[in-house]
């Protein structure tokens, strides 16, 4: 059993809670459009969706693609005009990679967010100088489910993956890292909606907080000590 040397988390619904600013943004679309808004709970499920999942829940599944094309453009100028005006980290995360951090262990990020909005975002937290790696959706031609964006954040850390996890809180964040090689958590605090199905996932574990992924942690050092 391989000792923990990094931990990978996804961005949006694991460690940054994003759902206020990109709800904000999708209303303003709507209103744009001469539609009404929707309120926040039933956006925030869908919040790890994207874009292109939050304009599926807005506007339905048969927009063709000119249409999304322009909605999606719509929607990233109001989301980037003020992507961090009320996400913040998770409570207990900022306690989390702290503890990771004085363990001798490094974190970083892999997620399906473009570059552009993941960096500033991650700034505006102060979390981006503090991350050893951060792998957005554009960083590679490949995306998660892919195992691709997790194998080359294990290569910039010059670390294996049997020796990281990684921690999301969509069923395509666990088929990416089980498909990496690496033990898998479901954030349940994320933004799963009421149809979800963590435990026919296949990760290694769910996570009701981010306080119980610090205690898998511990399990899995002691299972290596005494392997």
């Amino acid at each position: 059993m391989p000792d923990t040397r990094t931990v990978l988390f996804d961005l949006d619904g694991t460690l940054v809670d994003t759902a206020p600013d990109m709800a904000r943004a999708l209303n303003r679309v709507l209103a744009d459009e001469g539609l009404p808004a929707l309120v926040f709970e039933e956006i925030r499920p869908h919040v790890s969706r994207g874009a292109a999942g939050l304009l599926a829940l807005a506007f339905g599944d048969a927009l063709d693609g000119v249409e999304l094309d322009r909605l999606r453009a719509a929607f990233l100028v109001h989301y980037a005009a003020d992507l961090a005006a009320e996400s913040r980290p998770f409570s207990g995360i900022e306690k989390l990679i702290g503890e990771i951090e004085q363990a001798g262990m490094c974190w970083g990020v892999v997620t399906n967010k473009p570059g552009w909005l993941t960096q500033p975002l991650l700034r505006a937290l102060d979390l981006s100088a503090r991350a050893a790696c951060v792998v957005s959706g554009d960083t590679l031609a490949q995306r998660k489910p892919d195992p691709a964006p997790l194998l080359h954040a294990c290569a910039l850390v010059g670390n294996e993956p049997a020796h990281s996890v990684y921690v999301g809180d969509d069923e395509r964040d666990i088929a990416a890292g089980r498909a990496a090689g690496m033990d898998t958590y479901v954030a349940l605090f994320g933004y799963l909606g009421a149809d979800a199905r963590p435990d026919t996932w296949g990760a290694t574990a769910t996570i009701e907080r981010p306080a119980d992924l610090w205690a898998r942690l511990a399990q899995r050092r002691d299972r290596a000590e005494v392997s």
